[in-house]
């Protein structure tokens, strides 16, 4: 018996017009794009309190302590974006039988995976940190800060399921809710850790791993709001039957091998970063925040884009399916020239307010011009891959981050040795091109695959 129309019945509405278009892009886009500016806020609040700390090398701890996270965490990102896709399919195909056997799928993968990660998180820790490089202090500081917060892992790869689901069946306002509540949590739980307890680097990170339970608990209760009425008893042997938790991990495997590439060429950027010494270290830091605050909020873009070109292939409607690619790049374009012109404006006063350290500033200014062209390069990659998760065509995305960690590796070597840390920057943003320009060319197979499928009278 199909659900009922409720918040998380299927939908497969789309606009009738340019206009409508572009409206429902923005309607979806922006909630999701504050939802999203919470993320690198967490980054930034625990970048900004170890920028007033007096060592630099605190600064430095938490810096490689993100990385690691980075690595950790982006690695298991495939949980959020395969979600979404699958998601999207079925909520546009109308299929809520569907809908909740992904999500059981997914959220059963997330813990087993969080489980994994806590069962092997002290010699993780150590490896990781070990690579990324850095002085003995900063490393010690980073596995203080890693140590604290690892223990959330479990809850941080659960909330990806709960954001996937909550994109893919564009119910954007209340991942906008879920993400602003975790950051109001790990401002005050980090401001009680650090000040109120004195715990320092450590206090910083139970801070971010308390926020993220808060996240969890509160994802969960939606997921019981949101569950679809009117089903069957859950039928457990279909929800892990076979050929669907294959198809599955298959989209996974694809999305974690890309991400894993993604992970190895920012560790990659920090590690080089950290043989020119902590101040080169702590600046790309928190130009790195520039970076990762612009990459949430136009992922904003993306997101809309996997939850409507999932839902057009899965209500096969073609026209639908092009109009979503046209309308997310004229809006993905728009929001990078804004980010480009703001980070000339004020970069140096966003520089001031995360360190009062004298080098650490002076350093930062000297290499802003990248950060502020980031954008215009980056936001085309995140677009595209928005794109290709929707339409859970995600070897492409492999193959496609593949060539660009590879030739970002070879002209990092070269460059970074030749110019320094500007050659650095310069390697970087070959990276992003090539991401680029690797899925554009993809795009018109994607099209002629809806080709294939009819639209629906």
């Amino acid at each position: 018996m199909s659900a009922p129309a409720s918040l998380s019945s299927p939908s497969t509405d789309f606009p009738s017009s340019p206009g409508a278009w572009h409206r429902k892009v923005l309607g979806l886009s922006i909630p999701i794009v504050l939802a999203n500016l919470t993320q690198p806020l967490l980054s930034a609040v625990d970048t900004a309190i170890a920028g007033h700390m007096a060592d630099v090398s605190v600064l430095g701890g938490v810096a490689l302590g993100g990385l690691f996270f980075l690595f950790v965490f982006w690695g298991f990102a495939f949980l959020r974006m395969g979600t979404t896709g699958l998601v999207a399919q079925a909520h546009g195909a109308g299929d809520a039988e569907a809908l909740r056997a992904i999500v059981l799928r997914a959220l059963s993968l997330a813990f087993a995976f969080g489980i994994v990660v806590l069962a092997v998180r002290a010699p993780l820790i150590r490896f990781v940190i070990g690579l990324l490089g850095g002085s003995p202090t900063a490393q010690a500081r980073a596995m203080a800060y890693c140590s604290a917060r690892i223990f959330a892992a479990p809850l941080v790869l659960a909330n990806f399921v709960v954001l996937g689901y909550l994109l893919g069946t564009q119910h954007a306002r209340l991942a906008l809710l879920v993400q602003w509540v975790v950051n109001v949590a790990n401002v005050v739980a980090v401001l009680t850790f650090v000040y109120g307890f004195g715990w320092g680097i450590a206090g910083i990170g139970a801070a971010t791993a308390c926020a993220d339970a808060v996240g969890f608990v509160l994802g969960m209760a939606l997921l019981a709001i949101l569950r679809p009425r009117g089903l069957r008893p859950i039928r457990w042997p279909a929800v892990f039957e076979r050929h669907a938790m294959l198809h599955m991990i298959g989209i996974n495997r694809d999305i974690f091998v890309r991400t894993a590439c993604l992970v190895v060429s920012f560790g990659w950027f920090a590690h080089t970063g950290a043989q020119l010494g902590d101040t080169v270290l702590a600046a790309n830091a928190l130009l790195l925040n520039f970076q990762t605050f612009m990459a949430y909020a136009l992922d904003g873009f993306a997101n809309a884009a996997e939850a409507l070109v999932g839902a057009a292939l899965g209500a096969r409607h073609r026209a639908a399916l092009l109009a979503a690619i046209r309308v997310t790049l004229i809006w993905t374009g728009g929001g990078a020239l804004a980010f480009s012109l703001c980070y000339l404006a004020i970069g140096p006063s966003i520089i001031d307010w995360l360190t009062d350290q004298a080098a650490v500033r002076a350093t930062a200014r000297t290499y802003l011009p990248w950060a502020a062209l980031s954008p215009l390069l980056s936001a085309w990659s995140f677009a595209l891959d928005g794109m290709f998760i929707g339409a859970t065509r995600t070897r492409d995305m492999m193959v496609s981050m593949a060539i660009a960690m590879a030739l970002f590796l070879a002209a990092a070597m070269g460059l970074g040795h030749a110019f320094g840390n500007h050659g650095l920057w310069a390697a970087f943003m070959l990276f992003m091109i090539v991401r680029a320009v690797t899925l554009g060319v993809r795009v018109p197979a994607l099209v002629r695959a809806a080709v294939i499928i009819a639209p629906r009278s």
